[in-house]
């Protein structure tokens, strides 16, 4: 499988592993299958971070090295920004590009936001 991580899960996979279902870490430890990141989840975590939202351990640029490292990296292309200013669904940006992406890519968000959850636009993986 191709999974894209929604930035949460991202964050909890370094930060806060015992927050992962038992089928979401299976998938994300299975060799077979590739995990994405896209750097609009860079973005995310550094806003929250800055924010006080969530907390990080060194600073960004490392914990972003750490943590992409065995990952692909998304593209973030025009086509994705379009369609992500295209959706009809929540405002959040982050998310949009995320779903985007997924679309785009064909790739499946690994999430536990009950939002992208029933979208119906894209193919998930329910943190459960």
């Amino acid at each position: 499988m191709r999974l894209l991580l929604d930035t949460h899960i991202w964050f909890w996979l370094f930060s806060e592993a015992g927050r992962l279902g038992k089928r979401v870490r299976d998938q994300l430890t299975n060799p077979a299958n590739e995990i994405w990141v896209s750097p609009i989840s860079s973005w995310e975590i550094g806003m929250l971070n800055a924010r006080g939202r969530i907390r990080i351990s060194g600073d960004l640029d490392s914990w972003v090295g750490r943590a992409s490292q065995g990952t692909r990296e998304a593209p973030l292309t025009h086509e994705i920004a379009q369609l992500a200013a295209q959706l009809s669904m929540h405002r959040d940006p982050a998310d949009r590009f995320l779903v985007a992406t997924a679309k785009v890519l064909d790739l499946i968000l690994v999430t536990a936001d009950e939002k992208l959850l029933g979208l119906g636009e894209i193919r998930t993986l329910a943190n459960r």
